[in-house]
């Protein structure tokens, strides 16, 4: 017997857009405030650059958005969603069954994009606020010292955390008006300065891209990817927050946001090539504020912050997709997710969310200056762009799309990641193996995760499964004894019934060996995660009797498993067609109740010392149940945080052993 949910596809409205914008491109949004400041500091400032470099860094920030955020992403990786979900994570679980490697990349490029997602909030803040220091307002100085940007961008980051209980949906309503006034404005001002030199459109030419890359005017040589790459780092959590607002909004507004930020780029060289004779009194130079008349600059400064504050949305949004997700894939503990809303995608964590709250912060009085911080931002999101078009690249195989075709797309977008990874290497000692630290504390927990739980499905004894079947007479006999008290109408166990049949012995141990527990009925449920995010079905099995039930429940692997909400379903759904027997109630304050009362247990791992394994395998399991416990209550897991449940911890036996027999002896006489 299947049940099943179908939640309807996310349309195109205005509406739609207006979210997407405030919610998607935030980190994109605010690359205008800082990419070409970045270049023309690195060739020695804007009187050392000439027109070559300039073209020839609009060019590669044009070919680089274009063929990574706009083809790669944009056009290849929405079409590769998950039933509208996108990220890594729901990337892999469509190749997963291509080959067992895949799950290497995407262990990796989750780990780094979530690494990247504790930095994010605490770079564009923290670079928001410091353009508000020592800005007169009359004969006041209201941000006047480091110390107090620190505090305001820490008062803001508690701010934003604290709002994401509300979910996407409140949020992207409230900055969608802003972020679509924002790429509005970066638009005209960008158009206002390029009339005054149209010819730097030619820009628009690979050529000039490449030929930067190796012109004496780039004092850099390469490494000028290293700015040019901060053009393009949202890209990858617009791929992650689709689920969030649908792929269709995304493309729609998409060609909009491209073409206001061209336009700024483009209108911030022409002002730097009119302008090289200037000179900052203060020794801080912006050509993005520099080339707002002097009208306007007061108001552009109070718009990039607050659009540079939305900017760390993109990534706090896909920071609880991704982890929803690798939860499901069994590459993290479960962890207990909300849903804000009723609308499609829209979760909360609260303890990544306080995680993530806590590292930002950390991280705000580590590196103190945005200046810092950008040395390790953006090298840990290059990781995951190549994770991801390994992962494309197998995505494209299941499509049917030619091998040719194919090996083009990975060595074009592997070949232009690698050279953008290589150029953020550079920046590793100052400041960037911070990232690389935190990516590879989220791999480590998630490799532990993950490969404990291969070794011990397969290290377990031979004889810890049983047959089901096999006891249905005893559970039957059991549940019509009356020697023994009841101890629920329905017993139910959150155990995994492998092929219908086979079950852990432990959970009949539980029921039969500790303390015979009678019920009228067993039930014995398997949660099932499946790659389609939203399945909501399920599947019975009663080995021919009234009383012992197998449940085999499949869950999109975005889906909320209330696992108490379910059964009372399929409890009623099987009384209805006379599966099992009426559970009628005498004292109830429901008039005609026919389902009684019910019982979860659930059965967590301890380690056993008669566990035999080598040394890393004992390591990774004995991790592997350390993580286990240090995770949530495990029956929030199945959303039983309010049922009657119960937890038992039964011994953990991995790996061949022998019964260790003790001898008798006589008594010792005492001297």
């Amino acid at each position: 017997m299947y049940k099943r949910q179908i939640s309807g596809k996310q349309k195109v409205s205005f509406a739609g857009l207006l979210i997407a914008i405030g919610i998607v491109y935030g980190d994109i949004g605010t690359s205008p405030l800082y990419v070409m400041k970045s270049i023309v500091t690195e060739n020695g400032g804007i009187s050392n650059v000439n027109r070559e470099l300039i073209v020839g860094s609009i060019s590669l920030i044009f070919w680089t958005v274009t063929l990574l955020t706009t083809v790669k992403y944009v056009i290849i990786a929405l079409k590769a969603t998950n039933h509208g979900e996108g990220g890594i994570f729901s990337l892999y679980a469509l190749v997963r069954k291509r080959a067992k490697w895949l799950v290497i990349p995407a262990l990796i490029g989750g780990a780094a994009l979530l690494a990247d997602g504790t930095l994010t909030p605490a770079v564009t803040v923290t670079t928001s606020i410091e353009g508000l220091k020592n800005m007169r307002f009359g004969d006041v100085i209201p941000v006047s010292s480091q110390d107090m940007v620190i505090l305001i961008t820490i008062v803001i980051l508690v701010l934003l955390f604290s709002i994401q209980r509300m979910g996407t949906s409140v949020i992207g309503k409230a900055f969608g008006p802003i972020m679509l006034l924002w790429f509005t404005f970066l638009g005209l001002i960008g158009l206002m300065n390029l009339s005054h030199d149209w010819s730097l459109l030619d820009a628009i030419n690979p050529i000039h891209a490449l030929r930067i890359l190796f012109s004496p005017a780039n004092k850099v040589g390469i490494l000028i990817l290293g700015s040019i790459f901060l053009a393009t780092t949202g890209a990858e959590a617009l791929y992650s927050d689709v689920g969030h607002v649908g792929k269709s909004n995304i493309m729609g507004s998409w060609p909009y946001v491209f073409v206001c930020l061209i336009l700024n780029y483009l209108g911030q060289g022409v002002w730097i090539l009119q302008n090289a004779n200037y000179h900052a009194g203060n020794g801080d130079f912006n050509p993005f504020f520099e080339a707002v008349p002097s009208s306007l600059r007061l108001f552009a400064i109070a718009l990039a912050t607050i659009a540079a504050i939305i900017a760390s949305q993109a990534l706090i949004t896909g920071s609880f997709t991704l982890v929803a997700e690798a939860s499901s894939l069994k590459f993290l503990p479960r962890m207990n997710i909300i849903y804000p809303s009723n609308e499609k995608g829209q979760i909360y964590i609260p303890s990544i969310n306080k995680m993530i709250c806590v590292i930002t912060v950390a991280i705000v009085f580590l590196f103190r200056t945005s200046h810092h911080m950008e040395a390790a931002y953006g090298l840990a999101i290059t990781v995951t762009m190549l994770m991801t078009t390994i992962l494309l690249f197998e995505y494209l195989g299941k499509k049917g799309t030619a091998l040719s075709i194919r090996c083009i797309f990975l060595v074009v977008f592997a070949f232009i990641e690698g050279m953008f990874l290589f150029s953020s290497l550079t920046k590793f000692l100052h400041g960037g193996y911070v990232t690389v630290l935190i990516a590879g504390f989220i791999l480590a927990i998630m490799y532990v995760w993950f490969y404990g739980n291969k070794i011990r499905d397969k290290r377990e004894e031979q004889n810890a499964y049983v047959r089901l079947d096999e006891y249905t007479d005893m559970l039957t006999e059991l549940s019509h004894c009356d020697d023994y008290p009841v101890y629920a109408t329905n017993v139910v166990y959150m155990a995994k019934v492998k092929y219908n049949k086979f079950i852990k012995r432990e959970m009949l141990y539980s029921i039969l060996d500790k303390r015979p527990k009678r019920a009228k009925a067993y039930w014995f449920v398997t949660v099932n995660v499946t790659n389609e995010p939203y399945t909501a079905e399920y599947a019975v099995n009663t080995y021919g009797t009234k009383n012992v039930i197998n449940v085999q429940l499949y869950l999109g692997f975005r889906k909320q498993t209330s696992v108490n909400v379910y059964l009372r379903q399929i409890v009623h759904d099987l009384i209805a067609d006379g599966t099992i027997e009426a559970q009628p109630q005498q004292f109830t304050t429901t008039p005609g109740r026919d389902v009684g009362d019910f019982a979860f247990v659930i059965v967590n791992d301890v380690i056993s010392p008669l566990t035999k394994l080598t040394g890393y395998e004992k390591f990774m399991v004995e991790a592997r149940v350390w993580l286990q416990n240090l995770s949530s209550n495990p029956a929030s897991w199945f959303g039983l945080e309010y049922a009657d449940t119960v937890v038992e911890r039964v011994p953990l036996v991995l790996g061949d052993h022998e019964e260790e027999h003790i001898q008798r002896i006589k008594p010792k006489k005492e001297k």
